[in-house]
């Protein structure tokens, strides 16, 4: 967890990985190395049993101001495509990077959950739309001002915020493309609550705990997955077949005894699962890069 990265911070509190946005003197303005550590951060959380939960937050007075418009690869240029890593390429042209991002935490095994300690404009507000929960200290404001650099949305924005808030809220975000405080955020849904600034990081912290602690790893990951998974379904029968198989699996497993032997015995669980060692295997199809989704019957 502890890099080395040059644009993030990393550090655990108990079994929660805190990763700080770490350009103060930007604003934490986003880059593609800035991409490239989070992701790195963020496998590097996946891959560690010990970690339960993420939870992301800026340094200084900002959470993150977008994208860095000084970014010598060429964020708001059309890049040449022979320069361009296969990786980064779809279809023919190169990925936004801030998918890539938003892509990788909707992948994730463990929650992960914002604490917007200020200005999140533009690619800042759209990185968190994947994450579980997003917290605002009451210094935050939120901007989706993709239309005034001539841009539409990036990082999945147009498929997560109207998800978050529904269509006609995110309409108006984008298509003024004005800056909202917290209050606002809060009342239409995009954050779960508003916070002092020195209570912010406590409260996402103990967010965390109250998603870990006395739950499964295993079934917590695989929620986070089905729940994905389930808008895209065309209908429950898919979300039924999917539950059914994941279920079936979990049961393979000891935490589902233990979860009721504990139930009955009238005592906290003592799960012993572990993530990523313990995941069931069979796919749930949410987001792209994870297994291929359920077949459904014939």
């Amino acid at each position: 967890m502890t890099g080395p990265y040059t644009t993030i911070g990393c550090t655990t509190d108990d079994d929660c990985a805190v990763i700080t946005l770490d350009r103060p003197r930007k604003l934490n303005a986003f880059t593609a190395v800035m991409r490239d550590e989070l992701i790195a951060a963020l496998d590097a959380a996946d891959a560690d049993d010990t970690i339960r939960a993420v939870v992301v937050t800026g340094a200084g007075r900002a959470f993150c101001a977008g994208a860095d418009m000084s970014d010598p690869d060429r964020a708001f240029t059309a890049a040449p495509v022979a320069a361009q890593r296969p990786v980064d390429m779809i279809d023919g042209v190169p990925r936004d990077r801030g998918g890539q991002l938003t892509l990788r935490i909707a992948a994730c095994t463990k929650p992960v959950i914002a604490a917007v300690n200020g200005p999140a404009v533009g690619l800042g507000a759209s990185m968190t739309l994947a994450m579980d929960a997003r917290l605002a200290s009451t210094s935050a404001r939120f901007g989706f001002v993709h239309t005034r650099r001539g841009l539409g949305p990036e990082a999945a924005s147009s498929w997560f915020l109207p998800r978050v808030v529904g269509v006609a809220q995110a309409l108006e975000w984008m298509l003024t493309a004005e800056l909202f405080d917290a209050g606002e955020a809060h009342r239409a849904g995009l954050v779960r609550s508003v916070h002092e600034p020195a209570e912010l990081l406590p409260a996402a912290l103990a967010l965390a705990r109250r998603m870990t602690l006395g739950t499964s790893p295993a079934a917590t990951a695989m929620t986070r997955r089905l729940l994905w998974a389930g808008l895209l379904a065309p209908g429950p029968e898919r979300a039924h077949l999917a539950e059914s198989h994941v279920n079936h699996e979990l049961k393979l497993g000891p935490d589902v005894a233990e979860g009721v032997a504990a139930f009955l015995g009238k005592r906290p669980p003592a799960f012993t699962t572990r993530v990523p060692r313990d995941l069931p295997a069979h796919p749930v199809g949410w987001p792209p890069g994870t297994p291929a989704d359920v077949q459904e019957s014939p």
